[in-house]
């Protein structure tokens, strides 16, 4: 049985909000679930959850990875009192699960518990392993990954399912389903994300860039409304970059709601990290992706292109983005409708929205527990123990049984198969 259950790591977007997804998963099958967040404080982490009510202890660790060597000295020389500290952590909440989301504060944390005896599990969301994950491997009990490259390092204990997105975005790519031309007709922003931490590059081309497009389209800044995440150390000069140039724009420093973001963005401007493309592809948004060209083993690149090959993106490499270029894709893109609702087609061939469930299936599989029942239609109402029955959409089904149920809400949900997958346009 799961009563209590310890997520451990952050410092990103991308490492955090796939830990959340599984949380809220399992919360909406075990509302009394006891949840105890563990992560930095330099860590987005420290700005999110205190905001959405959650508990949070604080490590004092550092990367070991990417540093000077006299860093890499005062990392180490952290490590004793942090291991004290994580064994004090665990004694008191006593989890029944402690679940490793990447970024350095996960790895005393997990070799901690491991120690104790408690089982641990992984997400791994990118196809290249990171190097927390990488030193965890043998003491972890499972490894919940995106890509089937990564089953290698993990061998039994992995489990292919996807990058878990929040239940927000599980939502709304129900909504885009059921409905995808009235969906489509409701999304009319621009989006532009360079991730948590905003994009220099990005927040520097875009403003002109969509200025030059939309002159060549023949429309004006004023009809066309930008919601531009830029990071906290930029707001200010885009934000007067955008009433310069006369286009009418919400900056800001991070987007609270980003599943409602994505639904109302007709296009996505973004970098290629792997959390953003789960979302990008669980929703359906055509995007235009400009990798980060110093990621590890450069595979935003890698999955940038491989979702072009797809048809659901454009990809342009930092290194030849200006804003001439920038606004030719922009421009063909806000001029074309048919072309952007194929690319959202597209996408949403290669999303996973089920990701979350089918980890926690596994899990109550793996330590006990017992599955809910599906979750009713946005929106539907029923009066207290009546019997009807509502139509959902099953994500815990295989991608190509994907499909609108008449499921009666009293039956047991069903339990999602681990099937291997990997998204086919990402594959390299």
């Amino acid at each position: 049985m799961i009563e209590r259950v310890l997520v451990a790591g952050g410092g990103t977007g991308g490492h955090l909000f796939p830990g959340i997804a599984v949380i809220e998963e399992l919360r909406r099958r075990l509302p009394s679930l006891e949840v105890t967040f563990v992560g930095t404080g330099r860590g987005i982490e420290s700005r999110v959850l205190p905001g959405m009510g959650e508990s949070l202890e604080i490590l004092d660790v550092t990367p070991l990875k990417g540093t000077t060597t006299a860093g890499l000295v005062a990392s180490l020389m952290r490590l004793p009192r942090a291991w004290a500290r994580c064994v004090s952590i665990l004694r008191a909440k006593k989890p029944d699960i402690v679940l490793g989301v990447g970024g350095y504060a996960s790895g005393p944390m997990l070799i901690a518990a491991a120690t104790l005896g408690i089982p641990t599990a992984v997400l791994e969301q990118n196809a290249q392993v990171g190097l927390t994950n990488r030193l965890l491997a043998p003491l972890v009990g499972r490894a919940y990954l995106t890509f089937e490259e990564t089953r290698e390092t993990f061998g039994d204990k992995a489990r292919v399912v996807g990058n878990p997105v929040r239940r927000a975005f599980v939502e709304a790519a129900r909504i885009a389903l059921s409905d995808p031309d009235g969906f489509e007709a409701r999304a009319r922003k621009l989006l532009v994300i360079g991730g948590s931490q905003g994009a220099k590059r990005l927040n520097e081309t875009v403003p002109g860039a969509l200025a030059k497009a939309l002159a060549r389209v023949g429309a004006s800044g004023a009809s066309l409304e930008v919601v531009h995440q830029t990071g906290a150390a930029m707001v200010e000069s885009v934000r007067a970059e955008y009433a310069r140039l006369g286009i009418r724009a919400e900056v800001v420093p991070f987007i609270d709601e980003m599943a409602r973001a994505y639904a109302s963005a007709q296009l996505v401007v973004a970098r290629a990290g792997a959390t953003t493309l789960a979302e990008v592809c669980a929703i359906g948004r055509p995007a235009v992706l400009v990798p980060y060209p110093h990621a590890a083993d450069d595979h935003q690149t890698k999955n940038a292109e491989a979702l072009e090959r797809g048809g659901a993106a454009i990809a342009i490499a930092e290194s030849v983005l200006d804003e001439d270029r920038l606004a030719e894709t922009l421009g063909g893109l806000l001029a074309d409708s048919e072309q952007r609702s194929a690319m959202a087609r597209a996408a949403r061939q290669h999303g996973r929205p089920e990701a979350a469930a089918s980890i926690v299936d596994d899990l109550f599989v793996w330590l006990g527990g017992t599955a809910s029942r599906p979750s009713r239609v946005p929106g539907a109402s029923r009066k207290p123990n009546e019997p009807s029955e509502l139509a959902v959409v099953d994500f815990r089904a295989g991608r190509d049984e994907l499909k609108l149920v008449r499921r009666s809400l009293r039956a047991p949900a069903p339990v999602a198969r681990l099937e291997p997958f990997v998204i086919p346009a990402l594959a390299t």
